[in-house]
This record gives structure tokens, C-alpha cells and sequence, in this order.
């Protein structure tokens, strides 16, 4: 690989500028699937209506088809009673049209025979002669429970956006204009490695210094519900080599690597130094002015993203909720997103200071008191790991406010 230029120290950006580097990551590669595989993948190509839809008028009620001119006046007192000349089969067509006094019995999703423009619900009628005639206890208005062509959409219409993540009911819009394949964005493949000499897996007991590895769990589990598939790649020591050896076995085979620790400046902090031999653009910012989370490092390896996240649970939970999930949805093809699409209106329960110019990102509780919602702040830093766990959500103090006061309207980003 050629050689990028040399690692930078640590050096702030806003969180809005990292925000826009990241929008910049390329998708990867499209496919084709079958219609039945497409759900959560992500549409490569808008998709218009072909045709119209309804194809042709339908009946929305089950009743009888008629003439809206010969049942307007009817009534409970004076009903009106037509000659029922047939019905419509289920997935077939009437083989003539309806005249004037005539009704012709009709299914919930029948066509209208031509020359009937109304349908009669069946709770408003009665059979006579032995269904020979039917009697019309209401008047309705002419085109009631009918559904005309391409009342739910007309030829040419957009109906799906390209980079739209697909859902069943995507798929049945699909499939009602004759889908069977279509292109969609390759499913992004990321690998998640954990860096440090403390680390140990969760089966084995720790030795004296050592701890746990949550990170390749947590981050495993935050790449898949990003809509990726995941590989969880083990552990590497703080060794500047073996990790620059893991990072380009790695980029083999996968679109994005997520390292977990080492991105600090410490002595043992080795990302930047493995990372300043990708290939061009290589790291393309170290450091973000948030809280946790500071030390984040992006690069890119060509196409590729490497990121390398905090090593504490908590900073590297929140870094990926706040900055990784709406870049991995890039990777695969996703349009921009809101990355906290569930939010509750809160008041902050106690004061918070910040530093303007940088983005905090408090963990809360929600509780009601005092005949309204609250925001609770959780205790602890981001070595605490408790306080993510128990938390509904986040509430994030902008990056120009010098803090929250006692009681300050907030939104709440919930898990």
C-alpha cells in the first residue's frame, strides 16, 4: 500500500465537521436479488409506477354493482328494487355491461362491469324472487365503494426513492406491478477488532490487569442492527505491527474495519501509527471536540472505512449511536437518515455545564414527576458502563450552548 502521510497527533474537530466527512463515505457495490431476499436491503435505483393502479375500477365493499342514476333516491320507505342479471367471479370479468335498471352481485375486489359506476353494499339490500330482484333500502352517491383507475396511483408516479431500506410493504407494492428481481446495494461487510493488552475473551477469568472484551460484542451487535454483516475478528496486542498486519488482512475481504481501543495519544495507543500506512486518503480526522468519546479516529483505505473507536464500553456505545450508524448506512446505500428517529420531549432534571464548542452526550432516565417528564442524568463517566445500561437514552447538549439549566426543555434520543 502506499504510504499516506504521517499520523497526526490529536486534534479536535467540531462534531458537525467529522458529521460531514462521514457523509462522504462511497456505497458499495450494487446486486441483484429475488423479491422474496429484498426486505432490508437497500433500493439502489428509484422505482416509478409502471402502470396505473388500480388497472381498472374495483368494488371496495362486497354488494352489487349498479347504475349510481338508478339508486340515488332510494330509500327505507321507498326502496327501489332492481333485476340482478348476474355477478362478477372472483379473478374474472362480467361479459356484459349493466343497464339501466339492472344490479349485478359483486365480491370486495371485483372489477365493475362497464356501464356500472356504483356498488350498493350488501347490508343495504335484500334478495327477492329468490335473488331474481334485489331491493335498495338507501340511496347512495354515484362512485360510492368504488376504487377508479389509478386512484392509489397513476402511471409514472414515484413510489420508491433509491437508497430506501425496503420493507414488507415495499415488497407488496413490488410485487403488485410484477417485481420478481431488482438491483439493490451489496450488504455492507465489516469487520470488528479489538485492540490492547488488557484484553482477555468474555469465557476466560482475567488475570491480574486484565479485563473482559465487551467492545467486539457490543460493536458485533451495533454493525448488524446498522443492516451490515459482521465479523468479529478477535483481539490484537498494542503493537503497532501486528495491528497494521490484522488492518490489511482484513481489508481483503471486507468494505469497512471498526477497530475498538488504541486511538487515544497514550504510550499504548497505537491506531494512528498502524493506521499511516492505508492507502490514500488515509486518516482523515483524529479527534472529536464530544464528551465521551474524544479520541475517535476516521480513515479511509481508498473506499474503505477505518474507524477507530474509544476503548471504554460506553464512549464507543455512544460514538456509534451519535456518528457510526448514519456512515455505515452510507456504506450500504442509504440516503441521509435521522439517526434518532424516536425522541420523547423531556425537562432536564439537574444543571449541566459544558464547554462551548463541544458536543455532550448525557445519559439519561426518563421519569414522570411533578406532573411532567424528566430527563434524569445518570451518574458516572464514560468508564462507567452501568450508566448506559440503565439509561433510556441520550440527551445531547449542542456544541455552541454552554450547558443545560435545571429544568431546560430537552428531546431525549431514545434507545
Amino acid at each position: 500500500m502506499a504510504r499516506s502521510e504521517a499520523a497526526p497527533s490529536l486534534t479536535l474537530i467540531p462534531a458537525d465537521e467529522a458529521r460531514r466527512i462521514l457523509a462522504e463515505t462511497p456505497p458499495v457495490a450494487k446486486e441483484r436479488v429475488a423479491l422474496a431476499d429484498a426486505v432490508g436491503r437497500v433500493l439502489a435505483e428509484p422505482f416509478a409506477a409502471p402502470a396505473d393502479l388500480p388497472g381498472e375500477r374495483r368494488a371496495v365493499m362486497d354488494g352489487y354493482a349498479v347504475r349510481g342514476a338508478d339508486v340515488a333516491g332510494a330509500s327505507a320507505l321507498s326502496p327501489v328494487v332492481l333485476a340482478v342479471t348476474g355477478n362478477v367471479p372472483m379473478g374474472d370479468v362480467f361479459p356484459r355491461a349493466v343497464g339501466v335498471g339492472e344490479a349485478v352481485a359483486i365480491a370486495t375486489g371485483g372489477w365493475l362491469p362497464p356501464g356500472a359506476d356504483t356498488v350498493v353494499m350488501v347490508e343495504h339490500t335484500a334478495p327477492m324472487d329468490g335473488g331474481a330482484r334485489v331491493e335498495i333500502s338507501r340511496g347512495v352517491a354515484r362512485g360510492a365503494n368504488v376504487v377508479e383507475r389509478g386512484e392509489d396511483l397513476t402511471r409514472g408516479a414515484a413510489v420508491l426513492p433509491g437508497g430506501r431500506r425496503l420493507r414488507p410493504q415495499d415488497l407488496a407494492m413490488l410485487a403488485t406491478f410484477g417485481v420478481t428481481r431488482l438491483e439493490v446495494y451489496r450488504r455492507p461487510r465489516v469487520a470488528v477488532l479489538s485492540t490492547g493488552n488488557e484484553l482477555c475473551d468474555p469465557g476466560e477469568a482475567p488475570r491480574p490487569g486484565q479485563v473482559r472484551d465487551a467492545n467486539q460484542t457490543a460493536l458485533g451487535a451495533q454493525v448488524q442492527g446498522a443492516g451490515c454483516d459482521v465479523t468479529r475478528a478477535g483481539m490484537v496486542p498494542d503493537d503497532a505491527t501486528a495491528l497494521r498486519r490484522a488492518i490489511a488482512r482484513l481489508l481483503d475481504d471486507h468494505d469497512a474495519i471498526l477497530l475498538s481501543g488504541g486511538s487515544s495519544i497514550g504510550v499504548k495507543d497505537v491506531a494512528a501509527d498502524a493506521l499511516a500506512d492505508l492507502e490514500p486518503p488515509g486518516i482523515l480526522f483524529h479527534g472529536i471536540d464530544i464528551r465521551p468519546g474524544k479520541p475517535t479516529l476516521f480513515a479511509r483505505a481508498g473506499r474503505k472505512p477505518v474507524v477507530g473507536m474509544p476503548g471504554f464500553p460506553t464512549s464507543s456505545l455512544i460514538v456509534f449511536d451519535a456518528f457510526m450508524r448514519a456512515m455505515l448506512w452510507r456504506l450500504g446505500g442509504e440516503g441521509a437518515r435521522d439517526p434518532w428517529p424516536a425522541r420523547r420531549a423531556a425537562r432536564i432534571g439537574r444543571e449541566h455545564r459544558s464547554v462551548v464548542g463541544r458536543e455532550d452526550y448525557l445519559r439519561v432516565r426518563i421519569v414522570e414527576r411533578e406532573g411532567g417528564v424528566w430527563a434524569e442524568p445518570l451518574p458516572g463517566g464514560s468508564a462507567t458502563l452501568s450508566n448506559v445500561v440503565f439509561a433510556h437514552g441520550l440527551v445531547r447538549v449542542d456544541a455552541a450552548a454552554p450547558g443545560l439549566a435545571a429544568g431546560e426543555p430537552v428531546d431525549v434520543l431514545l434507545y
